[in-house]
């Protein structure tokens, strides 16, 4: 391949293929016509002498040298935008949608509000929620399966800041917001009223919200140092479910405080402080370098940085005071 004869064009119409992973959504976006980005790809299969994005029932699949490619690509687009056009960002005229992953409790507390934010300033842009079943998004993050992800990655975040991989890992990082866990139970617990001892919690049954299924968490390495042990009688991979789950039954599950309201079982569920000391929760936002400077990813994370720190969600303004 002769980069100098190399239509740059073609780059636009394939960052904007693997963004979507469908050739109709992506011929929207470029305001082009399906046979048109279909064209466009061939000749840059032709060039690049790879398939590059091969077709499957539910849009296209990148093959290893395409998402080798996409990071560099994006990352260039991203900078040449920003340099040519840097005042061009209107999210009041912004058409654009947003792939975002957190889990159901995360959502439910920081989505209503960003939801009206859109509403009041940005009418045309759109949220599309993904699942989130792990603590390591980045998988996610780097085949651009999702823009950015919010929730508690204890793991990736300390990778992330340790001196061998600060400033060489794609993928980025920011705090929005730290809490604590607290021992949960239904009103009128046999445990409901006392000063909960380490001999009465590990004598109890358990829920552990379990992203993986995996019956050992947090509390379990804290306990395993301790000498102790608990009995998790079941997992369950939903903050919603387990509130329900709990407040109808003698069970006890541990969740970071500020997420007890996202149960909705706010009125049966009680709290209390755990007995023995757990490192905080710490909830980070990550994203890929690629849309570090981008204004309309820009614009999400500044809103989500301003919707934790002003008393837009009670929440977090409540646990805080607490």
């Amino acid at each position: 391949m002769n980069f100098l004869t190399l239509d740059l064009n073609l780059l636009r119409v394939f960052d904007a293929v693997m963004i979507e992973q469908n050739l109709t959504r992506a011929a929207d976006k470029l305001a082009m016509t399906q046979p048109a980005v279909s064209n466009a790809l061939k000749r840059l299969r032709h060039s690049l002498n790879d398939e590059l994005l091969i077709r499957t029932a539910y849009g296209v699949k990148p093959t290893p040298r395409a998402e080798a490619l996409w990071p560099t690509i994006r990352q260039a687009l991203s900078s040449l935008e920003s340099a040519i056009a840097p005042g061009a960002f209107d999210v009041s005229q912004a058409q654009l949608t947003f792939r975002m992953a957190m889990a159901d409790a995360t959502a439910a507390l920081w989505m209503p509000t960003l939801v009206r934010s859109i509403q009041n300033d940005a009418p045309g842009i759109n949220v599309r929620m993904m699942p989130l079943t792990t603590r390591e998004p980045r998988p996610m993050l780097l085949h651009g399966d999702i823009d950015i992800a919010v929730g508690f990655f204890p793991g990736v975040v300390a990778q992330l800041s340790g001196s061998q991989t600060a400033g060489n890992s794609a993928i980025r990082h920011e705090r929005l917001y730290s809490g604590h866990y607290v021992c949960v139970m239904r009103q009128n617990h046999p445990l409901a009223g006392k000063t909960l001892t380490v001999d009465d919690y590990c004598g109890a049954n358990h829920l552990l919200v379990s992203f993986s299924g995996r019956a050992h968490g947090l509390i379990d390495e804290t306990l395993s140092k301790m000498g102790r042990e608990r009995r998790i009688l079941l997992t369950i991979n939903q903050f919603f479910t387990a509130g329900r789950v709990v407040a109808n039954s003698d069970l006890l599950t541990v969740l970071p405080r500020h997420l007890i309201s996202a149960t909705g079982m706010t009125d049966a569920l009680i709290w209390t402080e755990l007995p023995f000391e757990t490192p905080a929760v710490h909830i980070d936002m990550l994203w890929h370098e690629r849309d570090a400077r981008n204004p309309a990813h820009q614009w999400l994370r500044n809103n989500l940085i301003t919707m934790t720190h002003s008393n837009l969600i009670p929440e977090l303004q409540q646990d805080k005071q607490e």
